[in-house]
């Protein structure tokens, strides 16, 4: 029976009012990129390259989001959990330091851990060198490089010797490959070599005018790694084509198109036949048709939102000095925060697609075999961090490949769990591979966090809530009731204060002072899980009930949530308390604030509900300051829109768009953007772009506290005019509004369903009906 589909539409308020922003939406530079971090990102969720635009070399770096060295792996401890009751006596009586040790000696993984193989890494695929040759070696002009968010397209030309050379190169969303087009404005100019190579564990060949380059990953355990093949081939207008031991040679042609597609045996042993058949594809479809295809399908998501913030003027100049004019004067450029907006939704298109992978810490794009921190999930917040604009910013399909990748973690942490804790359910604890890790990591002061499992659930969840998907919610909801069942089963009754506690556990990667002048991690019951477990309970509860199942569960967990900890408790100097007890802790400007999760992505903390716990919060943040690595600059610029200061909020923007080339390890202060827009930790991180993008759309929209609530966190120097267009609300809303003088004046809230919705305009909150289009 065919169903009527109907659009409810509110309107809040009408006036004559236009916007029109047509401002291209593109990050340009007037000469070549010589470090990586200055090169343009491209992908199509599955490919991923970065060209540089070089003259007289081009090197383009591609990736593959499914290449990964290590193998499934066991490392599970299973005598651990007899060490549970020692460690949680010695906790007990405050020896924290000589559990600490016991964990580390019993109470983590087995083998190497996260530091090599069987656990593996995310890694470059390779690096496609085109090396020119010019009748003459001249001086260039007329340099000029971009990329186009609006189609998801790279550009780069320059005039040498009177002639114009272009290079157009995108990652097709149509046919699976990647693809750069050369060109000269006068016939057979174009002279070249081509080369395909790898850092390690790769063969290349030419073969009929093909390369092929393949080979296997190292896997750690008895059997083989990851298998993978590219192929690059050539189309020609003019000149000839042949080949150099393994080169391929151009000469004199006019226009060159070069496919490149590429796979793994990651999800099936077919990867060769889809290697080909992406390129046969391509090789099939002309080259207007093929453009003209990617940018629709890639349109289709992009163009859902747009977003205005004013008629502020930026000078026109290259991307890499504007970053660096907008730090000196951040209120003249109102159209960078657009573009950095607008540059994380391109990102997430670009890094991620239905039925493969999540962006990992460096989303899609690696210039190395050993990536930092193994390019791995970090489950402590960065991953989470990854996904956090994804629902606002209307990409609401992009959250499932994350869905996907925990279900993969269900049977492996449900041995976890049984090992470590002889618990139900499953856990898993700060870091996981495409492999299904879900083991403690291989220290003590970091490795035996456990809330990893309970925040993922966050992240499933916040796709059922704003998109209140039925189908959905009972797909995953065996992963949520596995993960209540975890903590359900391994609280634990705490002799001071009464509460079932989490025991033992830490803080992510913070640690305290003792009574006695000594530090540790471990303890009982840090504030994150005391906030994760309650939230996660009323959750299942929510969905139980929904779904008509488990109702002894649900009131087992109704039970257990009136005796957790509160979540938050102040502390007697007005912040709120990172643990159970008040400790001094190691390092008072941490880049982690864990003990804010209530706060964000959670709702437990909001200035309306909860006034002292918010107070609390900011005298928090203002302790922790506001420097940082990115992704920890862009969690506190969070925290203070959803504290409703806009401009403090604004304040952290600017912090994060600070201009760096810094590539060194770093986990303090100093984080900042590089040249391409890509944030630093330093290193490359891309939670910090993800969490910036987020929180650009927090400002302006917020619908976690049980109404829909327009310019929340709105800055002054945004207060003038502006325009929102397709942002998507908890329970399915999609939502337009514009503003003047920081007041609302037109708003559009559009259901598919006739109901009611409470509003805050303008700091009013009102109950509207929706009605038929």
């Amino acid at each position: 029976m065919k169903k009527n589909f109907y659009l409810f539409i509110i309107f809040c308020f009408t006036t004559s009012v236009t916007y029109a922003q047509n401002t291209p939406l593109r990050l340009w530079y007037n000469k070549p990129a010589t470090l990586w971090e200055e090169t343009l990102p491209l992908g199509n969720g599955h490919l991923g390259m970065m060209p540089d635009g070089g003259i007289k070399e081009e090197h383009i770096v591609l990736n593959d989001i499914t290449l990964w060295s290590g193998a499934p792996q066991d490392a599970n401890n299973y005598e651990a959990y007899k060490s549970l009751p020692e460690i949680r006596r010695l906790l007990a009586e405050g020896k924290n330091d000589e559990a600490q040790q016991l964990v580390d000696k019993n109470f983590i993984c087995t083998g190497k851990g996260s530091g090599s193989e069987p656990f593996g890494k995310y890694q470059v695929l390779g690096d496609l060198k085109i090396k020119f040759n010019y009748a003459n070696d001249v001086e260039y002009s007329d340099y000029k490089r971009q990329l186009s968010l609006d189609n998801a397209i790279a550009t780069s030309t320059f005039k040498l010797n009177n002639i114009t050379y272009k290079r157009e190169y995108f990652t097709s969303f149509n046919n699976d490959v990647s693809i750069v087009k050369l060109s000269a404005d006068k016939p057979g100019q174009l002279n070249f070599t081509i080369a395909l190579s790898r850092p390690e564990r790769s063969v290349t060949v030419q073969k009929n005018g093909e390369l092929q380059m393949y080979g296997q990953m190292i896997s750690g355990t008895a059997n083989g790694g990851m298998q993978y093949l590219t192929k690059v081939k050539t189309q020609l207008t003019g000149g000839t084509l042949t080949h150099d031991d393994n080169k391929l040679v151009v000469k004199n042609a006019t226009e060159v198109i070069i496919y490149i597609s590429a796979g793994t045996d990651f999800r099936g042993a077919d990867y060769k036949r889809n290697v080909d058949a992406a390129l046969n594809g391509a090789l099939k479809t002309p080259y207007a048709q093929e453009r003209a295809s990617h940018i629709t399908k890639y349109q289709k998501l992009f163009k859902r939102v747009t977003v205005d913030l004013g008629t502020g003027t930026a000078a026109d100049e290259p991307t890499d000095q504007r970053l660096i004019s907008f730090h000196k004067n951040p209120n003249v450029d109102k159209l960078l925060p657009v573009l950095f907006y607008q540059y994380g939704r391109y990102l997430t298109i670009s890094s991620t697609r239905v039925g493969l992978l999540p962006p990992n810490l460096q989303g899609l794009w690696a210039n190395q075999v050993n990536t930092p921190w193994n390019s791995d999930y970090h489950l402590d917040v960065n991953v989470q961090m990854n996904h956090w604009p994804v629902e606002v910013s209307n990409l609401s399909e992009l959250n499932l490949p994350l869905a996907q990748l925990v279900k993969g973690m269900v049977k492996p942490g449900e041995r976890t769990a049984k090992a470590y804790y002889n618990a139900d359910g499953w856990v898993a604890h700060v870091i996981t591979n495409v492999w299904g890790f879900t083991e403690p990591g291989e220290s003590a002061s970091w490795g035996v966090t456990k809330s990893g499992s309970g925040w993922l659930c966050n992240n499933l969840w916040e796709h059922y809530a704003f998109s209140e998907d039925k189908a959905y919610l009972h797909d995953i909801y065996p992963i949520l009731k596995g993960s209540a069942q975890f903590y359900s089963s391994m609280l634990t009754h705490d002799s001071k204060t009464g509460f079932l506690v989490t025991s033992p556990s830490s803080s992510p990667e913070n640690s305290f002072y003792l009574p006695n002048g000594k530090t540790a991690s471990i303890c009982v019951a840090p504030t994150i899980d005391n906030q994760i477990i309650r939230e996660l309970f009323n959750n299942v509860i929510t969905a139980s009930k929904l779904l008509g199942k488990d109702e002894a569960l649900r009131k087992d967990l109704a039970a257990k949530l009136k005796q957790l900890p509160p979540a938050g408790q102040i502390s007697k100097d007005g912040r709120i308390m990172e643990w159970l007890e008040d400790y001094k802790e190691t390092e008072p400007q941490h880049r982690h604030i864990s003990h804010l999760y209530g706060l964000y992505p959670a709702s437990l903390i909001t200035p309306d509900a909860t006034p002292a716990l918010a107070e609390a919060s900011k005298k928090t943040l203002e302790v922790r300051g506001d420097d940082g690595p990115s992704w920890s600059i862009a969690y506190k610029l969070l925290f203070w829109a959803r504290l409703h200061d806009g401009n403090r909020a604004y304040k952290l923007f600017t912090e994060i768009m600070k201009p760096t080339l810094k590539t060194d390890i770093n986990y303090g202060a100093g984080g900042g953007i590089y040249p391409n827009l890509l944030s630093a930790g330093p290193p490359f991180q891309i939670d910090g772009n993800f969490g910036t993008t987020a929180g650009i759309a927090e400002m302006l929209i917020q619908s976690h506290a049980g109404f829909i609530e327009l310019l929340p966190a709105v800055p002054d120097s945004w207060k003038a005019t502006g325009e929102v267009k397709g942002v998507k609300a908890r329970g399915n809303y999609m939502v337009d509004f514009s503003w003047k003088n920081g007041k609302v004046i037109n708003c559009r809230i559009i259901s598919s369903r006739p109901r009611k919705v409470k509003v805050k305009i303008n700091g009013v909150i009102k109950t509207y009906n929706t009605v038929k289009a």
